[in-house]
């Protein structure tokens, strides 16, 4: 391959940014080394005529594929490898180019086609190949493109082994050893819902809005319900990757209110609406009330550790204080670890722990043996939810969400911060809180009671209200959550504190939503 000098390009790797030759563009390898995030690879494939410059072209990908092939041989895992890839228009693209350079370096590729990020993680059981790489942007606007990668089930890469492969790629630090081999796996579409489904049957009539934001889960979502016994209203589940109403993204407002219109309009018990890449499930009740993804976990955990006493549980630090505080957990012997916010993280952690269940308040849900195979699956996550309103008949799904203690919970709100600097941002809204802390400065109206520092900062006061901030894992963005067990109010209150430190910094910028 030809690592010619592109803007920015090293002596020996590709290229980290576009310029302006459009010849070039098309022959030389373009890769931004932003691109390898904490535990999965983002990149912007869009052209610049939207005003944003590429960071990734086919070549590009090829290479990522020649560094991966290098990486999971030198480690050890051997040469076999699945691959799939979601609904957008250029993902099949990106990812032969990516299968390319795996065979370049020796892979032997089982390719399952159009797939879900969970359909991929199954084939690596079903197939019984160790590797991964589902190529990906999960939730993230059109134009993006990634890869989530793995070579130990059911873990996916962590920071470590991120770094290894940037350091590959970005040095074109490959072993091209040649006789790699391609074979496509058909209908695996088939073989995949039929083991989600099986010996899984509800005997409570459910009327379920299944809602994919037009995204890849509309070809499966719908199908997976209706066979577990649900009356199924579709809402956007025709693919469509231009994404015409709403990014298909069960954190989003925009998508959660098309949800709320849906169930109120037809009558359903339960919305359940999935991301782009179908390892994330949104919940919106019988009376339209849009549930967070940590809520519904405190749900499931009740329902769990009612069958199962003393069960561990693994969530995240954007997660409700609920999970340590229920009278209902706690009665039933749960034990919850709070850990860093990330589908690779959280995996890890609920197999370290051997945790029955991990939550993340982002809708990423991990089900351990015996409900499943330790990664996040949103249609898994959609039957246990279904499972668990079958298992309490005379309730509805808003008198299950009632039941639980009251806390005034935000979103998950995202202020634009460059990913080159969005780290340091971070460590240093982390040494400010320490400082307040220790200078018996008040935070919101009250002293701080405790900083969780796992993952950012989780600046909790005296009465339980709580504000994080962390760097996001998978864009150029802060991430800010705030909760209040005591009120509307406080919740308000400690938003505004928190987003008054976070404005020192001149690098923060505007919120994609707030409260």
């Amino acid at each position: 391959m030809n690592f010619a000098r592109f803007e920015s390009a090293s002596a020996n790797g590709p290229a980290q940014e576009s310029g302006p030759d459009k010849f070039t563009y098309e022959t030389s390898p373009l890769i931004r080394a932003t691109g390898f995030r904490e535990y999965d690879a983002r990149w912007w494939f869009g052209r610049s005529d939207c005003g944003k410059a590429p960071e990734l072209n086919l070549m590009g990908a090829q290479a990522l594929g020649m560094g991966l092939g290098t990486f999971i041989q030198r480690s050890g895992a051997g040469p076999e490898i699945v691959t799939g890839h979601d609904f957008r228009s250029y993902s099949l693209g990106i990812k032969l180019a990516l299968v390319c350079g795996l065979m370049a370096a020796g892979a032997r590729v089982r390719d399952i086609g159009l797939a879900l990020s969970p359909m991929a993680y199954f084939a690596q059981f079903a197939l019984d190949v160790p590797s991964v790489a589902m190529v990906t942007a999960s939730h993230n606007e059109n134009g993006w493109t990634g890869v989530k990668m793995g070579m130990a089930r059911p873990l996916t890469f962590g920071p470590q082994e991120m770094a290894e492969l940037r350091r590959i790629v970005l040095e074109a630090d490959f072993d091209l050893t040649g006789g790699g081999a391609y074979e496509f796996v058909p209908d695996f579409r088939r073989r995949y819902i039929d083991d989600l489904t099986r010996g899984r049957r509800i005997g409570r009539k459910l009327k379920v809005v299944a809602a994919c934001g037009n995204g890849t889960a509309g070809a499966f979502a719908p199908d997976v319900l209706q066979r577990i016994g649900c009356e199924v209203i579709p809402l956007d589940c025709d693919l469509d990757h231009s994404f015409p109403r709403y990014n298909p993204n069960p954190e989003d407002l925009k998508m959660l209110h098309a949800i709320r219109d849906k169930v109120l309009e037809s009558g359903a018990d339960v919305g359940l609406g999935f991301d782009g890449d179908g390892d994330r499930c949104g919940v919106v009740d019988n009376e339209g009330s849009e549930i967070f993804a940590d809520k519904i976990g405190v749900m499931l955990a009740r329902d769990i550790s009612a069958s199962n006493p003393g069960s561990v549980f693994v969530v995240d630090v954007k997660s409700t204080g609920l999970f340590a505080s229920d009278p209902v957990l706690k009665a039933n012997g749960a034990r919850t670890d709070y850990w860093k916010t990330g589908h690779s993280y959280i995996k890890r952690r609920v197999a370290e722990l051997g945790a029955i269940a991990g939550f993340e308040k982002s809708g990423h849900f991990f089900f351990n043996a015996p409900l499943g195979r330790g990664y996040d699956d949103g249609l898994i996550t959609a039957i246990s939810i279904c499972e668990m309103l079958d298992r309490s008949p005379n309730r509805s799904m808003a008198e299950i969400y009632r039941a639980l203690p009251m806390t005034w919970s935000s979103p998950t709100m995202s202020p634009h911060c460059a990913d080159e600097v969005k780290y340091a941002v971070a460590e240093r809204v982390v040494e400010r809180f320490r400082a307040m802390q220790r200078d018996g400065v008040p935070v919101a109206g009250q002293m701080i009671a405790d900083l969780v520092t796992v993952n950012g900062v989780r600046v909790v006061t005296e009465d339980g209200t709580w504000g994080l901030v962390r760097a996001s894992s998978n864009k150029p963005e802060l991430v800010v959550v705030v909760e209040s067990p005591v009120s509307e109010a406080r919740q308000r209150a400690m938003f505004e504190a928190v987003d008054c430190v976070l404005r020192e910094n001149p690098e923060v910028g505007a919120y994609n939503q707030t409260i």
